[in-house]
């Protein structure tokens, strides 16, 4: 059968199939998929939504208006015959418009090209939800705002001398500019002192606070991403930027009025490397560096048990989270712009899982129900129950990522400069901030599925999206309650994909009330 199969797919990627060989394909094609999608869809309507019925709908409709052309054209000439023997002018006429109307269907609906579009390969990634389709409830002061900031220059590292986050390669003042770019259009406001002010107000007030700002005291904890480290001393791996790390402490200490002793920068699961801890202890020595270790002048993380007994039986997951995490007022989470294998993507959602008790070393650890299912079913995942915990996504003030340079894959140096517009090869340089978790990672899949279509894992790489968007109902029929104190959880923000690479366009760039909004900065 195999065989069969691939003989059939080279002749018509080749253009070498007969007639008899399309029209075989064709009625394949056609019959089981309009089969397929009544048997799935009539029972249960919002089955339509499901990806797989997304890809039978179109080479359904595709075979039921061939059948429905050919059989009007041969109903048009029929009729044209009896009406020019009657001498009937008017049915002459109408036979001859339903004989063109459905020759061009034909012509344009034809078995060849249906047979081509399903043997083609693939041209980009399969999502699990469509392009300015909008799903879930925006969320922030401008609802699904996503700021882009964009700083030409600010990462030049070359490849063949030095490492990426040496001073030489980075631009300090770039980073600074694009952290106070991102807060001041995320808020509206004209300066990052009133910046931040609006943000914990919004915060508070969402929380049943009040509308109130930072109350002195109040402990705030930064989640950076050091998942490559193995020690630390710092390597060639891309880990958390120490400019822009550097950066957002300037910002959040000197203009948002938060005492050092009431920051906690870490990564409960990796070593802090030299290279952002010492950056960052030179201007922000009472500040508090945590990671796995807990020695060079870095806290080490203790846990509280039993934290996250997760929405349903996870396996031997880890279950404890940091207790800086639980113990904060407010949380930032500052994820990377990288693919990784398995899940596709490690942005903003994934980062939580270093918030975890797991084992620094990786090969110890359990990642149950973080893959999504390769074919596009809807099922439980992992990063939605993060997102809505209510001492992760549930705490976050502010969702980041760090995209001065970017890679295609988890591990490794930077992969290499990017070739799509604006950055046009060079490295992104580039940070991202929203309000909303679901909408700032489905802006961070467009850029790398766009950027790196061949990335390893990245079909329906949103399926967690999917699901925190309708988490109150989600595809899968999950009751997520990632606390489970019998309160499920409601949507978690908004998801679409923009219309194309080149255009960037979510729905609210495109004047609808709803959607995502992608606000670009460029310095």
């Amino acid at each position: 059968m195999k065989r069969l199969y691939l003989y059939f797919k080279h002749k018509v990627e080749t253009g070498k199939a007969s007639g008899l060989y399309r029209t075989f394909l064709f009625l394949g094609v056609g019959i089981t998929s309009m089969v397929w999608f009544l048997i799935r869809v009539i029972p249960k309507p919002s089955r339509a939504a499901y990806p797989c019925m997304q890809t039978a709908a179109p080479l359904m409709s595709a075979f039921v208006l061939y059948l429905l052309s050919l059989s009007g054209l041969w109903a048009g000439f029929r009729q044209l015959s009896v009406s020019v023997r009657s001498r009937k002018y008017v049915w002459v006429v109408t036979s001859l418009l339903v004989i063109g109307v459905c020759g061009v269907a034909l012509s344009v609906e034809n078995s060849a090209a249906l047979v081509a579009q399903t043997f083609r390969g693939k041209q980009e990634p399969r999502m699990a939800w469509g392009k300015n389709h909008p799903v879930g409830e925006a969320r922030g002061i401008y609802p699904g705002r996503v700021v882009w900031a964009h700083a030409p220059g600010a990462a030049t590292w070359e490849k063949k001398e030095g490492r990426w986050y040496e001073d030489r390669w980075n631009n300090q003042e770039a980073a600074d500019w694009m952290v106070e770019a991102t807060l001041l259009s995320l808020t509206g406001e004209t300066n990052e002192s009133d910046a931040w002010k609006v943000l914990f107000c919004y915060f508070n007030e969402q929380h049943g606070k009040g509308k109130k700002g930072y109350a002195r005291g109040e402990k705030i904890a930064i989640k950076v991403n050091m998942n490559n480290t193995f020690e630390y001393a710092d390597n060639e791996q891309l880990n958390a930027s120490p400019h822009l790390t550097l950066s957002l402490l300037r910002s959040l200490v000197r203009q948002g009025g938060v005492p050092q002793h009431c920051v906690t920068l870490f990564d409960a699961s990796r070593f802090m490397t030299d290279a952002l801890f010492q950056k960052c202890y030179a201007e922000f020595p009472d500040i508090v560096y945590m990671d796995n270790e807990g020695t060079h002048g870095r806290t080490k993380t203790a846990y509280v048990a039993e934290a996250v007994p997760y929405s349903v039986d996870n396996g031997r997951l880890a279950r404890g989270l940091a207790e800086c995490a639980v113990e904060a007022d407010y949380l930032i989470n500052m994820a990377l712009l990288k693919g990784h294998g398995g899940q596709g993507v490690t942005l903003c959602a994934k980062n939580w899982y270093g918030v975890t008790d797991i084992d620094r070393n990786f090969r110890k650890n359990q990642h149950n129900n973080f893959n999504q299912d390769r074919g596009g079913k809807p099922r439980y995942m992992t990063f939605t129950d993060y997102m809505g915990h209510k001492d992760l996504g549930g705490k976050t003030l502010l969702f980041l990522i760090d995209g001065l340079y970017g890679s295609k894959e988890v591990n490794g140096a930077p992969s290499g400069k990017w070739k799509m517009p604006p950055f046009n090869n060079d490295w992104p340089c580039s940070l991202f901030a929203s309000q909303d978790g679901v909408a700032i990672d489905a802006v961070g899949i467009d850029f790398l599925s766009s950027e790196f279509p061949a990335m390893a894992d990245v079909d329906y790489c949103d399926m967690y999206l999917v699901e925190a968007a309708l988490a109150d109902f989600p595809l899968s029929g999950t009751h997520y309650d990632p606390e489970r104190d019998g309160t499920g959880l409601k949507s978690l923000g908004v998801l679409e994909h923009w219309n194309n690479a080149v255009d960037k366009q979510y729905s609210r760039n495109q004047g609808k009330s709803e959607g995502i909004e992608l606000v670009y900065c460029k310095r």
